[in-house]
């Protein structure tokens, strides 16, 4: 499909979904597939697009939030063969969305946006939607340490939370004794969950995002042991674990 003059390349990928997606002249394989198939590859392309972004490489960047409005569109695209809504609708429900979340733009409210305040107008939205529970709106899909972070804030919105990180300090060595004294596979499964809510709680408490920390960790850690190995080159392996941590303690030294 070529690009008619002077059409809008938004416009363009549409078209070209909507081709994709006809019934008699489509790709088989954007046929077979559906929202439950999709969504996957929806949440692959927003990490791709996050670590284009931790990699400061623009390039790829501006491909990967192609990838990922090709996402958006895929989904408005079926959606609108089932007659629900459209791109159109998608589009026009985040404009709405944004002028009503910032009222002191869009509106005559005044003032500035804080997290309390942003907070306040989200707990509004799901007000209006009939939720009924504080927690409600936390997507299964996130990530487990982000989402226990959100269960948490939410709950904390209530007042249901430490006063002080003490607390969560006391509830992470409490956790850790449960663990070590558990005994069959289930209860092992049950306080590791309980013992990394706690240490999310801890983090949390002293206004850190466990996601990144965790993130930032990972990071560290793989730039540290990449450099083990590079300088014990391929007998790292065979090494001693005394051997091994003066490696560790070298490149941690030289950074």
């Amino acid at each position: 499909m070529s690009q008619t003059p002077m059409q809008p390349p938004i416009e363009r990928l549409l078209a070209i979904m909507a081709r994709l997606r006809d019934p008699e002249r489509g790709c088989e394989w954007d046929l077979a597939q559906d929202f439950a198939t999709i969504a996957p590859y929806t949440i692959e392309e927003a990490y791709e697009v996050a670590d284009a972004i931790a990699r400061d490489d623009m390039a790829d960047l501006r491909d990967e939030l192609g990838d990922l409005l090709l996402q958006v569109v895929f989904h408005a695209r079926m959606a609108e063969e089932a007659g629900l809504f459209a791109f159109a609708d998608v589009a026009a429900a985040i404009s709405d969305k944004m002028e009503a979340r910032h009222p002191h733009i869009f509106a005559a409210a005044g003032g500035t946006m804080d997290e309390a305040r942003w907070e306040d107008l989200k707990a509004g939205e799901r007000e209006a939607k009939g939720v009924t529970s504080a927690l409600d709106g936390v997507a299964l899909a996130l990530p487990a340490l982000m989402r226990a972070q959100k269960l948490q804030k939410r709950a904390a919105r209530t007042g249901f939370d430490w006063p002080d990180p003490s607390g969560s300090e006391a509830k992470i060595a409490e956790e850790i004794e449960e663990l070590k004294s558990a005994t069959s596979e289930q209860d092992r499964l049950e306080e590791a969950g309980d013992l990394l809510f706690a240490a999310v709680n801890f983090v949390r408490a002293h206004g850190i995002s466990a996601e990144d920390a965790l993130r930032s960790a990972n990071a560290k850690f793989e730039r540290r042991f990449r450099g083990m190995e590079a300088l014990a080159g391929e007998d790292f392996a065979r090494l001693s674990l005394e051997a091994q941590e003066a490696l560790w303690q070298r490149v941690k030294k030289a950074e």
